[in-house]
């Protein structure tokens, strides 16, 4: 992909080079590190289970507790999500892109790996440019949990990410965005608050 191709995503991108080697990287069922609204984030392609629990050992993450998939648009998590009518798109389109995380029914094609002990599966269309970017660019939704180890504080700057994890993460150049806490989550089924 030429670097004049990727001018019309919002927020910035990494260098074509570097894009290309994510989008290679995550093919081979590697883990990336990225800029979101609050920190940097770990992340894979949603329905790559070996990923997945890359993601889940780098974190030391219990795998029962699910993940969160970020991504640029609705059509990037449709398959992800049992159907929903019309209605119901509308009503989440209202909170999109936004800092709303919401616990919507699995469809068959996601991995237990990823919704945990869930039968729901947590989705956001991300407000984050550099993000929303990213998704765009590789033509996918992302898993998206703090870059840290279970426990500690969420990484900030893509500078900490290479130190905690090494090679073991392909890190990414970018910003995080001004929101301080992490994003509300909300299961749509009952309207209650989780977070």
């Amino acid at each position: 992909m030429s670097s004049s191709s990727l001018l019309h995503f919002p927020g910035r991108l990494p260098k074509a080079g570097l894009l290309m080697q994510a989008r290679a990287h995550l093919r081979r069922g590697g883990v990336i590190a990225y800029s979101t609204e609050s920190c940097f984030g770990l992340g894979c392609l949603p329905t790559d289970v070996r990923a997945i629990r890359r993601v889940l050992a780098v974190k030391a993450r219990p795998n029962h507790k699910g993940l969160i998939v970020i991504a640029a648009n609705i059509a990037q998590i449709r398959h992800l999500v049992r159907p929903l009518t019309a209605a119901q798109w509308a009503e989440l389109a209202s909170y999109w892109p936004g800092p709303y995380t919401f616990l919507l029914p699995a469809s068959h094609k996601v991995p237990p790996a990823l919704r945990g002990r869930h039968d729901k599966i947590a989705v956001r269309i991300t407000a984050h440019g550099e993000a929303a970017a990213l998704c765009r660019a590789l033509g996918s939704a992302l898993v998206s949990t703090s870059a840290n180890r279970a426990g500690q504080r969420a990484l900030k700057t893509a500078a900490a990410c290479r130190k905690a994890f090494g090679q073991t993460v392909l890190t990414l150049p970018g910003c995080i965005g001004k929101r301080r806490k992490p994003s509300t989550i909300i299961d749509f089924t009952t309207g209650r608050v989780l977070r």
